[in-house]
């Protein structure tokens, strides 16, 4: 008997979330700038945590999060990322492993890179300052992909986080020719700001090549992508591009445009926004899940809200809620 279709299968950089509280002042001595996300390497990850107040250990990454957002959901997901045979590497697996998410990328040896860690501040204002070591995650090959596992997903789903490195960005091309080859859809996050800055020319490459199912950004990274003037002008240039693209605006809400048909939702009610790390990533979960359900697009929507408030109302960027009980109570 074959195993069953994974609803989303997703490729990423596999790393454990540091997440601590500290205020304004904290970031002024360390010269953080508030919301940024800046990539360190293996000594200022060790002076950091040494410095930072008392933390809870999760495993993260963007993609991941997604992942572990579609098992919480309902859905079968499976995650593709390199961790290290180190305590951090096991702590990943099992924790990731533990919610429902099919993980099974053999761990590279210590030696070559420890496992990635991103160490998160938390301000009372709810943003979250973000300092990662990349790791092994970024040694993620070709060689590591099961193919039988890649062509029993309905919907692959790439963060642009894993695009800057060539020896991944090789591994996530491979991986959209099996899962396209298999009738499977393809989505791409562009996840960041700063990964447009570094990768235009290449996203626009990826996009225009065809290859793309699904297409998610928020407004400050579709406006980046197109150097349009504003919102409205960088969905209209996008929208003709992709055969799906999907937007988040925070507390806007969000949209969808396929085949020239918008669907808009609002973003749902939050009592208090406490950490906002994750809420793309949980969205994305929740859209997704619905798309391989064969939900509408509105429906997928609103799963992507309902998913995105529950995690920005607590710490962490994994849901602390029954997300399958949210959905159906909201949704009904």
């Amino acid at each position: 008997m074959t195993d069953p279709k994974l609803d989303v299968l997703c490729i990423g950089n596999a790393i454990v979330d540091v997440i601590a509280a500290a205020d304004d002042a904290f970031l002024a001595e360390e010269g953080l700038a508030k919301g940024s996300m800046r990539l360190i390497d293996a000594a200022e990850a060790t002076r950091l945590y040494g410095r930072m107040g008392p933390g809870r250990e999760i495993s993260g990454g963007s993609a991941g999060n997604t992942a572990a957002g579609v098992a919480m959901l309902g859905g079968r997901a499976g995650f593709i990322g390199q961790v290290a045979d180190d305590q951090l590497g096991e702590f990943y697996r099992h924790d990731i492993s533990s919610v429902g998410v099919e993980f099974t990328t053999p761990a590279r040896p210590e030696t070559e890179a420890p496992t990635a860690r991103s160490l998160v501040l938390v301000t009372p204002d709810a943003q979250r300052t973000m300092n990662t070591f990349l790791g092994a995650a970024q040694n993620l090959s070709s060689e590591a992909l099961d193919e039988a596992q890649l062509r029993r997903a309905r919907i692959l789903y790439l963060e642009g986080y894993l695009w800057d490195p060539e020896v991944p960005r090789l591994a996530m091309e491979r991986a959209i020719d099996i899962v396209r080859d298999a009738g499977g859809a393809i989505a791409f996050t562009l996840s960041d700001a700063f990964c447009i800055e570094r990768h235009r020319d290449s996203f626009n490459a990826l996009i225009d090549s065809g290859r793309l199912d699904i297409l998610f950004a928020n407004e400050a990274e579709i406006v980046s992508l197109t150097g349009a003037a504003d919102f409205d002008a960088a969905v209209a240039a996008t929208a003709t591009r992709v055969p799906l693209l999907v937007v988040t605006r925070s507390e806007k809400g969000a949209v969808a445009i396929e085949g020239g048909a918008r669907v808009e939702v609002p973003a749902e009610p939050v009592e208090q926004i406490v950490d906002t790390t994750g809420a793309g990533d949980l969205f994305a979960a929740g859209f997704l899940t619905g798309r391989a359900w064969g939900r509408s697009n509105a429906d997928s929507l609103r799963m992507g809200a309902i998913a995105a408030a529950e995690v920005i109302s607590h710490y962490g960027a994994r849901p602390e809620a029954d997300l399958k009980a949210l959905v159906k109570e909201r949704m009904g």
